[in-house]
């Protein structure tokens, strides 16, 4: 996580709640990523809406419509569910806050988060993803970050990654062999092939990378060679998507699911796509076969003749 807008002290309770989720919650290392950027998020908003570092008197004395403000400030550039998570984050923190003593603020537990959809995945045609893949190294001005944002998008679209999981990867764990390990939702970690075209876009983005790794560095860095934040991945995306003419629904996560749909639609298993999606439950798998219908009904009414 990046220096936040927060006060000396402020910063020192955040670091120790965060060793409390590792030690006593055992919080994975992707999990601990993402609790990171809602936090830089939150309180970035926060040093701007109330006007520079934030300090606990001032936690303390966050109103309903404070918290609202910053889940408005969210909307449109976070999915429902990133955004009900993120509150879930703060949320936890407030609890923290309030077992040590430090910060009591009752507001925050009366904020519902946004409704969540249960739709069916929203995947690109493949003419639509690999569009996606030849633009998306061409939008920057600087070469390496250009390089960087493609190999982000062939690695998530390649293996089927979140982003959190994608961003959580260190330089150690660039893959070596033909599968990368990926630590997971509830810190499962699974064994996911890795294609040549993977390997080489992230060699050729670490060769040209400005900023030093070491084993421990996060693999991909922003511009200040700090962990890239997923919300510059997806300014980017929206980027490419306005250019290109792709749908709305063009986010990270439209390429993990697309990376399902169209291994499903080649002739993949579903047991075999569970386990590289890392699905605990093969019923959430089972939506991919939904989507496959789908477009099979369409691709019928479009060419049967009687249609």
């Amino acid at each position: 996580m990046d220096t936040l807008p927060v006060t000396a002290g402020l910063q020192d309770i955040i670091t120790r709640w965060q060793s409390w989720l590792l030690h006593n919650k055992h919080a994975s290392r992707h999990t601990l990523v993402s609790y990171g950027n809602d936090m830089s998020h939150f309180f970035s908003f926060l040093s701007q809406h109330l006007g520079g570092r934030v300090d606990t008197k001032q936690l303390a004395s966050l109103e309903a419509r404070d918290f609202r403000a910053w889940l408005a400030h969210r909307h449109g550039d976070f999915e429902a569910s990133s955004t009900a998570r993120a509150l879930s984050t703060i949320k936890s923190f407030f609890r923290y806050l309030e077992k040590q003593d430090t910060v009591t603020n009752a507001a925050i537990f009366h904020i519902r988060g946004p409704k969540i959809k249960k739709s069916l995945p929203k995947a690109l045609a493949e003419e639509q993803a690999a569009q996606a893949m030849e633009h998306i190294g061409t939008q920057h001005e600087d070469a390496w970050v250009n390089k960087r944002d493609l190999a982000l998008l062939v690695l998530i679209y390649g293996c089927g990654l979140r982003i959190g999981e994608a961003l959580s990867l260190r330089y150690k764990d660039i893959p070596q062999g033909d599968v990368i390990s990926i630590i997971g939702k509830g810190n499962k970690q699974r064994q996911v092939p890795v294609l040549p075209v993977i390997k080489d876009a992230i060699a050729d983005y670490v060769s040209h990378c400005p900023y030093p790794f070491t084993p421990d560095v996060p693999l991909f860095l922003g511009s200040r060679g700090k962990a890239l934040d997923p919300a510059i991945f997806q300014r980017e995306l929206r980027k490419l998507r306005q250019s290109l003419g792709l749908p709305e629904t063009t986010t990270p996560h439209a390429f993990r699911h697309s990376f399902a749909t169209h291994l499903l639609a080649g002739g993949g298993d579903l047991r075999s796509i569970q386990e590289l999606l890392g699905h605990a439950s093969l019923s959430t798998t089972q939506r991919y076969t939904h989507v496959d219908k789908t477009r099979l009904l369409a691709a019928y009414k479009n060419a049967h003749p009687r249609a």
